[in-house]
């Protein structure tokens, strides 16, 4: 609630008046003001848990969805990711599933976030204001059944994709036949390797204020256990998460992993409005 005359405006929250300042508006880590969304970061993830099956799919759908500069890598490659959160820091406890597709940008390997769906409000606004993630709002799962993790994501009370890979059948991080410990540098080369996100944020007139390609790598990476396994994926289609777009050609393989990390502000890659 608003309260006082011309030019002296304060808000009411709690019974507590706030003065409306400028200096206190540019202190804020994000909108709205009486109880922003999500606190400055970076930002911590403890016990992160990947379900990431690798598929084979259409090499013209890949392009198509690739934005320039980017380019596909020649794999023909795709990983449709399931992620459980339950310990974000600023951002609480979710999950999320997608599409991320590995892509070149002048000759780098990168990997290119191409769809999300997400269960929290918090990291859904945050993750596209600060790094241009593509959130929606989903129902995405991720659980042990019996001898099965399962992955499925919902929208708008429909399936649109159901992983499911064999629980913990090779441990990446330990030989069992030599009875010793594993190196985890696959997985962090994996966790640390530049991710990429279109960013796309209207001005108010409707014209395009920000056009980025937006760069991140996470960071403090602390693996806690690794998996490979067989796996299996069902895509359907929706007009909503079109992640069947990517058709399934062949199921490649699938990793569960479990790890600490930190994810930091991102930086640009290309900038779209002032590229020449």
């Amino acid at each position: 609630m608003f309260t006082g005359t011309a030019g002296t405006e304060h808000l009411v929250i709690s019974g507590e008046i706030f003065a409306m300042k400028a200096v206190g508006v540019s202190d804020l880590a994000s909108m709205p003001l009486a109880s922003p969304s999500y606190p400055r970061g970076p930002y911590r993830f403890i016990d992160r848990e990947y379900m990431i099956v690798t598929y084979e799919s259409d090499p013209d759908a890949i392009r198509e969805a690739l934005p320039e500069p980017l380019e596909p890598d020649s794999s023909n490659c795709v990983f449709y990711e399931f992620i459980r959160m339950p310990d974000s820091a600023g951002f609480g406890d979710y999950t999320e599933s997608g599409q991320v597709i590995p892509a070149l940008l002048n000759g780098e390997h990168v990997n290119f976030t191409a769809q999300m769906f997400l269960d929290d409000e918090p990291p859904i606004a945050g993750g596209r204001e600060i790094w241009g993630f593509p959130k929606k709002h989903g129902n995405p799962r991720l659980s042990i059944i019996h001898d099965t993790l399962t992955g499925v994501l919902e929208y708008a009370d429909v399936v649109v994709a159901v992983a499911t890979m064999g629980y913990k059948h090779q441990n990446l991080l330990y030989d069992v036949k030599g009875r010793k410990q594993c190196s985890p540098e696959s997985l962090l080369e994996k966790l640390g390797k530049t991710q990429a996100n279109l960013k796309i944020i209207p001005d108010v007139d409707g014209t395009q204020a920000i056009v980025q390609l937006v760069g991140y790598n996470l960071t403090d990476i602390q693996v806690r256990g690794g998996w490979s396994g067989p796996a299996r994926l069902q895509l359907h289609a929706h007009v909503n998460a079109p992640v069947a777009d990517l058709p399934v050609r062949k199921v490649l393989g699938a990793v569960h992993f479990i790890a600490d990390l930190t994810l930091p502000y991102g930086r640009i890659l290309h900038d779209y409005k002032n590229a020449r």
